[in-house]
């Protein structure tokens, strides 16, 4: 196949899916149908992802509509994967739900629709070419997830569900209106929306006025940043991740917001030659206050879901100050920290199906005790949160190194120092909390040990060995062709 059909038949697949399953007549076969859509989905996702990881920029393919390129292909490996883990792992957690607003009978099927419209335009928007046609796929994002996210049909669930509409679709509009004064700005690079492609933006920055390119991009990444996450505009994060499903929040936590960020990377990597250091300034800023915002919640007492949401506020911030700080040492941090994220926190939402099960209590309030009375669940919990604490040898402590340490070779030894007290009683919070949900005292299971701890123990298991693989190839990725692809371009 060419490299167009398969990113056609990427997005195809899942929308097909998402048709298919609604008049399935059983549960039993809205769920044999997602596990066989997902498998040839994720399969197409990542054979594109190694397509675009082996491109060099300068020969990327390029269609109508979309590019594959090495940040790309990171990308789109991680929502190919974390999409592939959260389709199986739907039919233990819609095994109790209950059928939220939907009959017995439909809410399975209903909910596999929504998931696979998310699903496909999360996949499109590491391939896409173009700042408008992002923008369109980030509102697509937001339509299909707010139904996942509210599809428990609790008071909650459904305020959780608008908030998140209401704040993303929001920081969107700012994000549009900068599109629109960057496209503006651009008047002469090229015809209708092409302007707005990519390649063009960065061909044609020198030449834009720059008070205008700076205030496009600062309304496109204060947008954008709603819908990553980022602080002080983040105040979604923590309901909608605490009410949407499990495998819905591991997509939103590990797939979504990281994948917007490539957005914000792409949108800053283009307009370089016209904003110089302000671009990345503002990245770090962001990076920064999410960092100092984020600490003081990790070291409270939180529900295991909504814990797991303001570390996702830590990381993203993380990621930021990566992408911001621009050397080679910390863009290898940022890939390496992208995958370790996305295993160890979509692993963290699925441990929350069993924990849940048996202790329905922890949906309010701290787990506690849970190695003496579900070992299973405690082995997922330690593997998910040591490794989001960043403890060595995980992945996530070495590409904090990485970062820290390129921010000290792009001269900022003074922001590398913050961050890395900031991390440092990130890293004491979220420990503390996974003694306490171990070991702590006054957890009782309410209910009989969950069929789903086995299943999740076993990829918990698979989870540990490929945060060991990632954290050994670590140390090749700085000077790698991939880096060197990422720092020049970034897409």
């Amino acid at each position: 196949m060419t490299d167009s059909a398969l990113a056609f038949a990427a997005l195809a697949l899942p929308l097909a899916a998402a048709l298919l399953v609604v008049p399935m007549p059983t549960p039993g076969a809205a769920d044999l149908l997602n596990r066989v859509a997902s498998a040839l989905t994720a399969a197409i996702a990542l054979v594109l992802a190694a397509i675009a990881l082996a491109a060099a920029p300068e020969t990327a393919a390029r269609g109508g509509w979309y590019v594959l390129d090495p940040a790309g292909g990171v990308f789109l490996a991680l929502v190919a994967v974390v999409g592939l883990a959260s389709a199986w792992v739907s039919p233990a957690y819609l095994r109790h739900a209950g059928r939220g607003w939907f009959s017995a009978r439909g809410s399975h099927s209903w909910y596999y629709a929504a998931f696979y419209l998310f699903w496909s335009a999360l996949l499109a928007l590491p391939l896409t070419d173009n700042l408008a046609l992002a923008w369109l796929l980030l509102e697509a994002t937001t339509a299909a997830s707010a139904l996942l996210v509210a599809f428990g049909g609790s008071r909650n669930a459904l305020e959780a569900g608008w908030k998140y509409v209401v704040l993303t679709t929001l920081g969107l509009a700012v994000a549009l209106f900068g599109i629109v004064v960057l496209f503006v700005a651009a008047d002469g690079a090229a015809s209708g929306l092409d302007r707005l492609d990519w390649g063009v933006l960065a061909r044609g920055a020198a030449a834009m006025p720059p008070q205008a390119t700076l205030a496009a991009f600062v309304l496109i990444v204060a947008g954008l940043a709603c819908k990553i996450g980022w602080a002080p505009v983040h105040n979604w994060l923590p309901d909608a991740h605490s009410e949407a499903p499990p495998p819905v929040s591991a997509m939103l936590s590990a797939a979504l917001l990281p994948t917007v960020l490539l957005i914000a990377w792409r949108t800053e990597l283009a307009l370089e030659p016209a904003l110089g250091d302000a671009a990345r300034s503002l990245l770090i800023g962001f990076g920064l206050l999410s960092l100092a915002i984020a600490v003081p919640f990790l070291w409270r007492p939180l529900p295991w879901k909504r814990l797991l949401a303001y570390s996702s506020l830590e990381h993203m911030g993380i990621l930021a100050l990566g992408i911001g700080f621009g050397t080679p040492l910390a863009i290898a941090g940022v890939v390496l920290h992208v995958a370790g994220h996305g295993i160890a926190k979509a692993l963290g939402f699925y441990v929350a199906i069993p924990l849940l099960r048996r202790y329905p209590a922890a949906a309010g309030r701290p787990a506690r005790g849970v190695a003496r009375d579900s070992p299973q669940t405690a082995a997922a919990m330690s593997v998910s949160l040591a490794t989001l604490a960043g403890l060595p040898p995980s992945p996530i402590f070495v590409s904090e190194v990485m970062i820290l340490l390129g921010g000290m070779d792009a001269g900022l030894t003074a922001v590398s120092a913050i961050a890395a007290v900031l991390l440092a009683l990130g890293f004491l919070g979220l420990a503390h909390a996974l003694l306490s949900g171990l070991l702590g005292e006054g957890g009782r299971p309410q209910r009989p040990p969950s069929r789903t701890a086995r299943p999740v123990a076993r990829l918990a298991g698979a989870a540990a060995v490929a945060l060991l693989a990632l954290s050994a190839i670590a140390y090749a990725l700085p000077g790698s062709d991939l880096v060197e692809a990422l720092t020049r371009s970034g897409g």
